[in-house]
């Protein structure tokens, strides 16, 4: 039991915590798009991806695997990225800075998800049932070549205005 909750309770509450952060992530994502910081979608999709990272830790485990190197470097990527948000305001190099945190936090959160995918949905598992196979290295490839384009596009289009002082 973790919290109190079942094991399949409690994978079940991470995964909406997850999808949650990743919907809220694409909505930032898109308002760095049109320059529009979209401050609540921001708190969500950041709050709920150190969620994702930090109950991932939670589960039992007996050695240290390759997701909790992901939440490692996740939380250390979100706590730049929020530092830049919320204490430096995005100003001078902090805006590229959070936009680089924010999209690669996405980034890794649908990079798990898709891991996941292809672990647990039983038409993705037979194509690709070791995650070695050539669909899997693709649906990776795909997605991560949908970021890059996403990070520069967010870099070049997010110029919010300052707050005033």
């Amino acid at each position: 039991m973790i919290f109190g909750m079942s094991l399949s309770a409690f994978t079940t509450l991470h995964v909406v915590i997850s999808l949650i952060g990743i919907a809220a992530g694409i909505a930032v994502l898109f308002g760095m798009f049109a320059s529009n910081p979209l401050p609540g979608w921001t708190a969500l999709f950041l709050g709920a991806t150190i969620l994702t990272s930090a109950t991932g830790f939670l589960f039992p485990f007996t050695k240290l695997l390759p997701s909790h190197v992901v939440g490692i470097i996740s939380l250390a990527i979100l706590a730049v990225t929020v530092f830049a948000l919320y204490s430096y305001n995005l100003a001078g190099p902090w805006r590229w800075i959070y936009v680089c945190g924010a999209v690669l936090a996405l980034y890794l959160n649908t990079f798990v998800a898709v891991v996941q995918a292809f672990a647990k949905i039983p038409a993705l598992k037979q194509l690709a049932p070791t995650q070695a196979e050539p669909p899997f290295a693709i649906a990776q490839g795909v997605v991560l070549l949908i970021f890059i384009a996403a990070f520069v596009g967010a870099v070049r289009a997010f110029h919010p205005p300052l707050p005033s002082r």
